[in-house]
């Protein structure tokens, strides 16, 4: 389901308070001093849902909140030019955070909301996904894993010690996902004879 002003409460109340990527390192203090980063993170969803369109997910199980992912492109990532393998290439959108809650972790929600994603950007015309990975992976932090990046599809673009720029070329992602249909109805297709369907 799509991040809308309306549900950004199920998000984790951490998640709901941090601005790192939302807002420039001096403007995000500011909003941390003044006690007002949950109004921070409503006026750039609001303002991005406006003036882009979709810019998360939120994965439930049983109506339970289990995961979500958050994007857009650059232009609207103030800190995603404060990294050291900056910037995200022009044809792409940046994945600016991932997470899953520990007890629905391992299920394959992960990599069923960045299925989510490419399957939103393919249709806006978006030729690619890009992320910086997180080598050193903190708890609690707002980084994306660059393992679990590459074990959905991503590809290290700009190799850094701590934090590499990867990118999911949206092609190839959907090509392969053809492959795969085309490969399965074929395999099903041969284990149907002809015969068996015919009324007898």
């Amino acid at each position: 389901m799509n991040v809308t002003l309306d549900n950004l409460v199920d998000l984790p109340r951490r998640c709901r308070h941090c601005v790192f990527w939302e807002l420039d390192p001096v403007s995000r203090e500011r909003a941390v001093e003044a006690g007002a980063p949950e109004l921070e993170k409503e006026a750039w969803v609001s303002a991005t849902l406006l003036e882009w369109g979709s810019c998360g997910k939120i994965a439930y199980v049983d109506d339970i909140p289990a995961g979500f992912v958050l994007y857009a492109p650059p232009l609207y990532v103030p800190r995603s030019a404060a990294f050291p393998t900056s910037p995200v290439s022009a044809d792409a959108v940046l994945l600016m955070t991932a997470h899953i809650l520990p007890e629905y972790a391992g299920g394959g929600l992960g990599r069923m909301l960045v299925q989510g994603v490419a399957k939103d950007l393919t249709r806006r015309g978006v030729k690619a996904i890009e992320s910086f990975g997180d080598l050193k992976t903190e708890e609690g932090g707002c980084m994306v894993p660059a393992d679990y990046l590459l074990s959905v599809g991503f590809k290290t673009i700009r190799p850094h010690h701590r934090y590499p720029r990867l990118r999911l070329d949206l092609r190839s992602a959907l090509s392969w996902r053809e492959d795969v249909e085309v490969a399965l109805e074929r395999l099903l297709g041969s284990m149907t004879p002809e015969g068996a369907l015919r009324p007898v």
